[in-house]
């Protein structure tokens, strides 16, 4: 490789990090002139890289979106990432992402070397998603929006259908868009009941923005992860369980997908307690039974009722089937 080509790679890679540089920061990132500087963008233009220059004394460069998506530069690290969270995708609940994952999945792995391919085929080897089953999915075009309107702090419209089906307009000045578990969140300031709400992302429709621009305002809460969990957890929910997981507490909390999933301290090194709201006895139950680690449940009995019927269908189960091995045998 040239000495010049191997400079615009490295110029490339410099601008692909999302900041404006100075022309002299980047000259001497690269150990040449300004002017060279200069001249190289010039032939990441002509090669359709849109990299705007802001006017002044020193002079900014940075790579803005253009009409076509040239090629990326990616690190080993960056690649392998990429490429796992691909293989991942296909398990989530973002409607119909898996057939675009497996799309640039193949296109990534295409162009892989060789001692990155065997590495992405390693973990996807050693790694199983779980299906999601019948958890509601969300529009990618929708996250789109929303993301877009949260970045140019521009007020959304959108239709929303609640819990128990109601129906409304909403205008809000989006904040965040949290995922926790299976389910995405937009935590945003509702203009016409000025206050601060969670909407469910797969119950809303029609999102579309207004083009009026607001300043931030305060989220009370330290962010919106904590926000919604706090909110979940202040709900006027059905049950309200407490039970102690006999495992890491960062283990647990990873398991359990997120901060709508409820709260998780740590006991000790090995032991955590998780205090959660949820929707159902039912839910609770599978979710603790997934975990695949010892638990006791303090609150509410209910919930350890529930348990002891559900481990005896399951012994049950266990047991008949046994005997039908046996009789089944020689």
């Amino acid at each position: 490789m040239s000495e010049t080509s191997a400079r615009l790679l490295n110029l490339l890679s410099l601008l692909q990090t999302p900041r404006e540089w100075p022309g002299s920061e980047l000259a001497g990132r690269l150990a040449v002139t300004t002017r060279t500087i200069r001249r190289d963008i010039d032939r990441l233009r002509e090669l359709g890289y849109p990299v705007h220059a802001t006017m002044g004394a020193e002079g900014g460069y940075r790579l803005a979106a253009g009409a076509a998506m040239p090629p990326l530069l990616l690190d080993d690290d960056e690649a392998v990432a990429i490429a796992v969270g691909l293989r991942s995708a296909a398990g989530q609940t973002v409607e119909g992402i898996e057939e675009a994952s497996v799309r640039a999945l193949a296109k990534l792995e295409q162009v892989l070397p060789s001692r990155l391919r065997r590495r992405v085929g390693t973990l996807g080897t050693a790694t199983v998603s779980l299906p999601s089953g019948d958890h509601p999915t969300v529009d990618p075009e929708h996250l789109t929006v929303i993301a877009a309107a949260i970045t140019n702090q521009e007020r959304l419209r959108f239709r929303y259908r609640a819990g128990a089906g109601a129906r409304s307009k909403r205008l809000v000045e989006p904040h965040r868009l949290v995922a926790s578990g299976r389910r995405w969140y937009l935590v945003a300031y509702d203009n016409d009941r000025e206050d601060w709400r969670i909407f469910r992302v797969d119950r809303l429709s029609e999102p579309f923005p207004t083009g009026v621009r607001t300043p931030p305002r305060t989220l009370p809460a330290a962010d919106a992860g904590a926000y919604v969990r706090e909110r979940m957890q202040g709900r006027a929910a059905a049950h309200r369980a407490v039970a102690t997981v006999y495992a890491p507490a960062v283990e647990v909390a990873a398991k359990l997908g997120g901060p709508a999933a409820g709260e998780v301290e740590p006991v000790d090194e090995a032991s955590c307690r998780w205090h959660s709201t949820p929707d159902s006895l039912e839910w609770l139950a599978v979710r603790l039974a997934l975990l695949g680690h010892e638990f006791t449940v303090h609150e509410p009995p209910e919930l350890a009722a529930y348990l002891r019927a559900m481990g005896g269908r399951v012994n049950r189960a266990a047991g008949a089937a046994a005997d039908e091995e046996e009789g089944a045998a020689p």
